[in-house]
């Protein structure tokens, strides 16, 4: 049966609970909410079962992740102290028995979910990684309830990197919104087109020291904020000594150039104005 209560295709075979196109699983909320439309079509065959799922034997990036998982937890374990059970856990979500999510594992002190990955070195950088792997992590967090996931990565170039990336609740409802309607699709057949959500941009931790020696911009900008910091706090000393000047039960001063305004809210703020319009305006 449908969630909908009607008789699933014919084509859908999901007897086997264990069989992936019986769920929607982390690896493939990427492609439902990724950019291309080729891949997207390629999923929905699968969980109807028209064709077979895509063989990775030949990949040698997805064999190097699988190679390496044990030793990126382990590492991951080491350089923590935290420790990670639940390893290749299969979780159904506890509502939506569609949703599913294969664990590489849980931080059992926090209750992270944990996954490992395998990058390549070249154009790496955390935010990328981040932005590659965002569904991912916030279909299994949806899954299993869990407020944050931490990516332990081990780059081809002998890099080790911990990532947290915490629950998005509005972006894991989005993620929610294209999942139903993906399954939808895979139960009536109709073909599904890409949502276009954009993925959040994530919290990372500020861990790096960054010479910007190199940096014209941050050059001039620095040459500026040195030359001028001495006015500034010469500038807030006697805003704060003009505010104590000015009567309390005035609404308006002005006097030598500026003028002092208080609101209903009793904020008083300044600016400059021309000697002549003073004088005018207090005629």
């Amino acid at each position: 049966m449908s969630a909908n209560g009607a008789e699933a295709p014919s084509s859908i075979i999901t007897s086997n609970p264990d069989d992936r196109r019986a769920f929607i699983g982390g690896s493939d909320a990427r492609v439902i909410m990724g950019d291309d439309q080729e891949d997207l079509l390629r999923l929905w065959r699968e969980k109807r079962g028209e064709i077979a799922p895509q063989d990775f034997a030949q990949n040698l990036i997805v064999q190097l992740g699988t190679v390496t998982e044990g030793l990126n937890r382990t590492w991951y374990q080491r350089c923590t102290g935290q420790a990670v059970t639940d390893i290749q856990k299969r979780v159904r979500h506890p509502v939506h028995g569609w949703m599913a999510a294969t664990l590489d594992g849980m931080v059992e002190q926090t209750g992270a979910v944990f996954e490992a990955k395998f990058m390549l070195p070249w154009a790496f950088t955390e935010e990328a990684a981040a932005d590659k792997h965002m569904a991912q992590l916030q279909h299994n967090m949806w899954v299993v309830a869990a407020r944050s996931s931490v990516l332990s990565i081990i780059t081809g170039g002998g890099k080790w990197v911990e990532i947290t990336v915490h629950a998005d609740p509005l972006y894991q409802h989005l993620l929610l919104t294209a999942e139903k309607k993906f399954w939808r699709c895979v139960q009536s057949g109709e073909p599904p087109v890409l949502f276009g959500i954009e993925t959040p941009r994530p919290r990372l931790a500020a861990v790096k020291v960054v010479d910007m020696t190199s940096s014209n911009l941050w050059a001039d900008c620095a040459a500026t904020y040195l030359r001028t910091r001495a006015a500034h706090g010469e500038h807030e000393l006697v805003k704060a000594e003009l505010k104590k000047l000015m009567p309390e039960d005035a609404k308006e001063a002005f006097g030598h150039g500026v003028r002092a305004k208080r609101s209903k809210a009793g904020a008083i703020s300044f600016d400059p104005v021309e000697m002549e319009a003073v004088h005018a305006s207090g005629q």
